[in-house]
């Protein structure tokens, strides 16, 4: 199991390029980024940085993990645009960038900056075509697409990616469209959930890839939690009993990495830390270091 770090995007540059370094020096595998202009709530005046610039500048700076947006949304950028950015990522990193795609959710930051917002399935038809002029851009020496929301005539896209295939990740549970996307194009899926989420949800992957006629093996997973890993029973105590809106592992070395060894037991090929509610760096680099040396032992 590969084991990556997600720095919180509120986090200025200068941090988030130091945690990243310190990632790659201590043996992480990746390091992932949001795309997000501002809070979904809150204070909306929180500084973001934008994803792709920030992808560009770890992509010089971070020699050797994987990095890559978690998760673009399709919507803020055309794809073909997006096709371009990524691949000129790969090269900056030398063949390490992964193109991470979703259909958009946050609607404070469409209707703040004036980007239509459909609904759902609008959202999802979008992301389809999306994958189809992305795939076709990495794929072919010239692309021609005559879909309801995009449109390309005979298109090129030099250079292509250094990666064959760069991989494109998707990443959402929906079960009856979003994963039947994933089991259609994508080379990684990511999801947040616990352990019986993740391996139901995989179950549904796999139903779509047979439909499909693909062979599942050929998707690599991801899931994250945010991580409470602390020998004092209150603060485990505490943080289990919180109202976390995303899933959370807490516990001491032993029982976070039961959790993380039954994550491996149901599928999962990469384990993503995010560092939402670590605190600052003082506090947070500790808690990293100890997750990659005496948890992510049990699943290497």
């Amino acid at each position: 199991m590969r084991f990556s770090y997600w720095p919180a995007p509120s986090l200025p540059w200068s941090e988030v390029l130091l945690l990243a370094q310190h990632a790659e020096e201590s043996g992480w595998d990746g390091v992932w980024y949001a795309d997000h202009f501002m809070p979904s709530q809150g204070d909306l005046s929180t500084p973001y940085g934008e994803a792709w610039t920030t992808l560009a500048g770890l992509a010089a700076a971070v020699p050797r993990v994987r990095i890559g947006a978690m998760v673009s949304g399709n919507t803020y950028r055309h794809p073909a645009v997006l096709a371009n950015m990524a691949a000129t990522i790969d090269h900056i990193s030398g063949g390490r960038c992964v193109l991470g795609l979703g259909a958009g959710w946050q609607e404070n930051e469409h209707r703040a900056y004036g980007i239509e917002f459909s609904d759902v399935p609008g959202r999802l038809a979008r992301l389809e075509e999306a994958c189809q002029v992305i795939r076709g851009l990495f794929d072919n020496e010239r692309t021609t697409f005559a879909g309801e929301y995009y449109q390309l005539d005979e298109a090129s896209m030099m250079p292509k990616p250094v990666q064959q295939p760069l991989p494109l990740l998707i990443g959402g549970g929906g079960e009856k469209v979003t994963l039947r996307i994933a089991a259609r194009y994508a080379d990684e899926w990511n999801y947040w959930g616990d352990v019986d989420t993740i391996r139901h949800k995989l179950s549904v992957l796999d139903a779509h890839c047979r439909n499909e006629g693909r062979d599942r093996g050929e998707i690599s997973t991801s899931a994250q939690a945010l991580i409470v890993l602390s020998d004092d029973a209150e603060t485990v105590a505490k943080a289990r009993a919180g109202d976390s809106p995303l899933p959370l592992i807490a516990g001491n070395v032993d029982e976070v990495r039961e959790t993380i060894a039954a994550y491996a037991d149901a599928g999962l090929d990469e384990f993503i830390v995010p560092d939402f509610n670590m605190g600052p760096r003082e506090r947070k680099v500790p808690v990293l270091d100890r997750f990659i040396k005496e948890v992510a032992t049990v699943a290497r």
